[in-house]
């Protein structure tokens, strides 16, 4: 008798249980052990797979999603990838409203998943009704049978991390985890891992990242929202000009705020120096890991894991083109000298 072909029913069984790598040259000046969560190794090459699956199967269990429905959300692109590729698994409609800050490459991709896709401005308020929040909002309202998945308010987002990404961090370290570093922009991610490590060593320190312009790192130290601290930034899935209820700010200890052009930089230092080729958000990470640093927040004895959510094909038409830093005033002939130049043979 043969044996049994080995093989998944299908992509959606490949989400979670990813990799922690560690980090060598990046970090060799740094005090400590650090060790990334490589979040690319989903099938969607982001973190954002967990929650879309998570809340759609709890949708699904609740009866709140049936055959036929319609999929909704908001997202600067990785969510609604993530959403279009389980709707196709499980046969959904999906509909997405886009910020226009989103790279061409990310918007591309979700037509090609099979997306509807209304692309809104992204340097308008939370409540304007241009805004993707906005739309999605009247989107739902106007289609019937959809279901809105909320992301920046939706307690299963938060959820879904403190089911998988901690306990994976908690069991790949043996234990042995005492910083945990990551972004923040719906805040689920940061959230949830950080839930379920602190109920097992309330000891570790949960340090976030935020971006300029961004309210959440002002917000988590006053409990203020203060509209002075908006303004137009250009990282992706980083930092908020709202409030989102799925971020847990108690289980923050602190936050730091990053630049565009640092963590576009650190994103492609990350390719050159631990050959992962990783996303904005990534590079935000591992930039928010160095000023951290400089502040004294390690030392011989920790053991870091930084959150590294997304996949450096996304920005092909944004940090990794040398037009496109040229074009924001980012391009640095030092810092970019060392990458490879194309040359045409005549």
């Amino acid at each position: 008798m043969a044996e049994e072909i080995k093989a998944y029913n299908n992509v959606l069984e490949l989400i979670g249980n990813t990799p922690l790598i560690k980090l060598n040259r990046i970090t060799e000046s740094i005090k400590g052990s650090f060790y990334a969560k490589v979040e690319s190794f989903n099938p969607g090459h982001s973190t954002k797979d967990r929650i879309a699956l998570f809340i759609i199967e709890e949708a699904e269990r609740k009866g709140i999603l049936k055959p036929g429905n319609t999929i909704i959300e908001t997202t600067s692109g990785n969510t609604g990838f993530s959403l279009a590729m389980v709707s196709i698994i499980k046969g959904y409609d999906c509909i997405l409203a886009v910020t226009s800050k989103s790279s061409n490459d990310k918007i591309e991709t979700l037509k090609n998943m099979g997306a509807k896709v209304y692309v809104c401005p992204a340097n308008v308020s939370a409540d304007d009704p241009r805004s993707y929040y906005q739309v999605a909002r009247r989107l739902h309202e106007e289609t019937k049978g959809s279901v809105y998945i909320n992301q920046y308010f939706n307690e299963l987002n938060m959820d879904a991390h403190y089911r998988s990404t901690g306990p994976e961090i908690w069991e790949q370290t043996n234990g042995q985890i005492t910083h945990l570093v990551a972004c923040s922009g719906t805040g689920g991610t940061i959230s949830g891992t950080a839930r379920y490590l602190k109920e097992q060593n309330p000891f570790i320190k949960v340090l976030g990242v935020d971006a300029f312009g961004s309210v959440l790192k002002k917000y988590h130290e006053t409990r203020e929202f203060d509209e002075k601290e908006i303004y137009p930034y250009r990282i992706e899935g980083l930092g908020k000009n709202l409030i989102p209820t799925a971020t847990d700010f108690e289980v923050i200890d602190q936050f730091i705020k990053v630049s565009d052009e640092d963590s576009a930089h650190t994103a492609r230092e990350l390719v050159l120096k631990e050959g992962m080729f990783l996303g904005y958000t990534s590079g935000a990470a591992i930039q928010g890991l160095k000023q951290f640093a400089e502040e004294d927040f390690f030392d011989e004895n920790s053991k870091v894991i930084i959150i590294l959510p997304d996949h450096g094909s996304r920005y092909l038409s944004k940090i990794f083109s040398d037009d496109w830093m040229g074009q924001q005033g980012f391009f640095d002939s030092v810092r970019e000298g060392n990458i490879s130049k194309i040359e045409f043979v005549k």
